[in-house]
């Protein structure tokens, strides 16, 4: 019985010590919109990829539907140490780092390879240097997609149907600019809030891509979806730099190439999503109206003076003809 005792605690002790090695730690990452998205895509297979890079060693907690909070607040918390990570679109990103706001211009990118592009080459990159000073390891640019405007009131099917709309927009001053050229009454809104807003009758409409549309089931709120494409939306992957500069080399690469896999997979569901999400909103009962979406830019002209003055012309054609 005594060689039993002593070795139950051997065992033991050899339990305490090798724990450590086995010691977990835990991160917390969240998205705005449902986990069924391609927001949710994204940070399930970031997760799952850091956990397995990493040997279980850390594991990140996804956290969807605004459940810590909308998309600025989470950008905060992860600025401020409080959330390790945060997956979100670059609405509210220009109130933390202004010089992401050149990617918000309407009409700025031809398509999404073209953005796409931009954002993985020479542009992206060097514009993702400039989060650190604030306190943010940027590690990749995702997706949120192609923005199309939706209501509750009426067709759109030029730009001077807009005029009178009282329109949710995101926090970030370029919208809200550009949507002030349009006639539309913007009120910048979180996005948990938006939903219950278009519910209630408190806003008429709001703008988005199809997959979000699609996620946040906006088809039961409002009858009017026009594919006006005025904005390519992207998404970006953010962790708090204290918390980065702590992994050692080689984790460091462990989380950036799961943030590249995350980045694959996200693309890929929207993709995906505007692939089938027209016919899948007609389905539910939305008027899906094909604007020209040269009206849309001709009504932008003056606002664009002023992107001009704001940006520089320079800078704006530099990603306008990049190749």
């Amino acid at each position: 019985m005594k060689s039993l005792t002593r070795l139950a605690a051997a065992l033991a002790l050899a339990a305490a010590f090798s724990a450590p090695a086995l010691a977990q730690t835990a991160m917390k990452i969240s998205i705005s919109v449902a986990q069924n998205s391609h927001q949710g895509v994204a940070i399930d297979t970031f997760a799952r990829e850091v956990e397995k890079r990493t040997g279980g060693r850390y594991k990140v907690q996804p956290f969807y539907s605004g459940s810590l909070g909308g998309e600025r607040e989470s950008i905060e918390a992860v600025q401020l140490g409080t959330q390790e990570l945060t997956f979100s679109s670059t609405g509210p990103v220009p109130n933390f780092v202004p010089e992401a706001r050149i990617l918000d211009i309407p009409f700025l990118f031809r398509d999404k390879a073209h953005a796409r592009a931009v954002l993985d080459g020479p542009i992206g990159q060097d514009m993702l240097k400039a989060f650190e000073p604030k306190g943010f390891k940027a590690l990749a640019w995702g997706e949120n997609g192609v923005r199309h405007m939706t209501n509750s009131k009426r067709a759109v099917n030029a730009p001077e149907d807009l005029k009178g709309l009282k329109m949710r927009t995101m926090e970030n001053p370029v919208h809200v600019a550009a949507y002030k050229g349009f006639g539309i009454i913007t009120t910048p809104m979180a996005f948990p809030e938006v939903f219950t807003a278009l519910q209630q009758g408190t806003v008429d409409g709001q703008e988005n891509p199809l997959s979000v549309i699609m996620a946040a089931k906006f088809d039961q709120v409002q009858k009017h979806l026009s594919l006006t494409g005025h904005v390519y939306s992207p998404c970006i992957l953010l962790m708090n730099k204290a918390n980065f500069d702590k992994l050692s080399a080689a984790d460091k690469q462990h989380f950036l190439d799961a943030a590249k896999e995350a980045v694959k997979a996200n693309r890929a569901r929207v993709d995906e999503d505007d692939a089938k999400g027209v016919a899948e909103l007609r389905s539910k009962g939305m008027q899906v109206v094909e604007v020209d979406k040269v009206k849309f830019q001709s009504a932008l002209t003056p606002v664009y003076a002023e992107f001009e003055k704001q940006f520089g012309k320079a800078n704006i054609d530099k990603i306008r003809n990049f190749k």
